[in-house]
C-alpha cells in the first residue's frame, strides 16, 4: 500500500529529519526550520477532520448500521488507505464523533449556574438551556446515530451513561446548594436531566413539533417551579 502524505504524526516515513535538510542544496551544517513536518501535521489534522465531517453526513443520511466506510471515503474524496491511517473501522470514527459530543456536554454540565428562585436565576437557566439545545441541535446526526447504536448494544451505551451521570451529578450539587425543602437532590436531579434530555431528543427526531424558544423557556420555568414553587 502506498504511504499517504496525510499520515498522522508519528507514522513511519512521514517526517523527514530536520537535521539532514539544508537550504538551497548547500550544506550549512545547521538544520532548517521544520516547516515541512508542521505542514504534514496540519494536513493530517485537516484530513482527519474531513473524514469526521463526512462521517457525520453519512450517519445522518444512512443511520449508524447502514453507514459504510465506502460511503465515508467517497464523500471525503479520499482513499480507504487514508481512512485506515486515522481510524481502525467505522466504529472507531463514530466513537471519535460521540466522544466530541460527550466532551462538549460534560463541559456544559460543569457550567450549570446556581439554581435560585428569582428572575436572575430564571434568566441564567434559560441561557444555559439554550446552550444545551444548541449543542443538541448541532450534534443531531451523531446523537441520533448514537441512540441507534446504543439500542442495538454496539458498545456506545457507557459513554452516554457517563455523560448523563455527569449532568445528574452537577444538578444534584446545585439542588443541594439551593436546599429546596422536601426534595431528594439525587432523585430530583435525575428527573430534571431526563426531562431536559428527552424533550430535546423528541424535538430533534420530530416526534413532537414545538417551538424551540417555547421549549427552552418552559423547561426553565418548570425546573425553577419544581424546586421552589410558583
Amino acid at each position: 500500500m502506498a504511504r499517504s502524505n496525510d499520515a498522522p504524526r508519528g507514522a513511519p516515513g512521514t517526517e523527514p529529519a530536520a537535521a539532514t535538510r539544508t537550504t538551497g542544496g548547500a550544506k550549512s551544517g545547521r538544520p532548517t526550520a521544520a516547516r515541512e513536518p508542521r505542514e504534514l501535521r496540519a494536513r493530517g489534522q485537516r484530513t482527519r477532520r474531513n473524514l469526521l465531517d463526512a462521517g457525520v453526513t453519512v450517519f445522518a443520511a444512512r443511520g449508524y448500521h447502514a453507514a459504510r466506510v465506502d460511503d465515508i471515503v467517497k464523500l471525503a474524496r479520499t482513499s480507504h488507505g487514508t481512512f485506515y491511517l486515522y481510524f481502525a473501522n467505522k466504529e472507531a470514527l463514530f466513537r471519535a464523533l460521540a466522544g466530541d459530543v460527550a466532551v462538549a456536554m460534560t463541559k456544559l454540565a460543569e457550567e450549570l449556574p446556581p439554581l435560585t428562585p428569582d428572575a436572575a436565576g430564571l434568566k441564567a437557566l434559560v441561557v444555559w438551556l439554550t446552550r444545551f439545545a444548541d449543542i443538541y441541535s448541532d450534534s443531531g446526526p451523531v446523537i441520533r446515530a448514537w441512540t441507534e447504536a446504543e439500542i442495538s448494544g454496539s458498545g456506545f451505551g457507557q459513554l452516554g451513561t457517563d455523560t448523563l451521570a455527569e449532568f445528574a451529578r452537577v444538578f444534584s450539587r446545585r439542588i443541594r446548594e439551593a436546599a429546596p425543602p422536601g426534595l431528594d437532590p439525587r432523585v430530583a436531579a435525575l428527573v430534571l436531566v431526563a426531562m431536559c434530555e428527552r424533550l430535546n431528543y423528541y424535538r430533534l427526531t420530530e416526534q413532537v413539533t414545538i417551538d424551540r424558544d417555547a421549549m427552552i423557556t418552559t423547561l426553565a420555568e418548570v425546573t425553577q417551579r419544581s424546586l421552589f414553587g410558583s
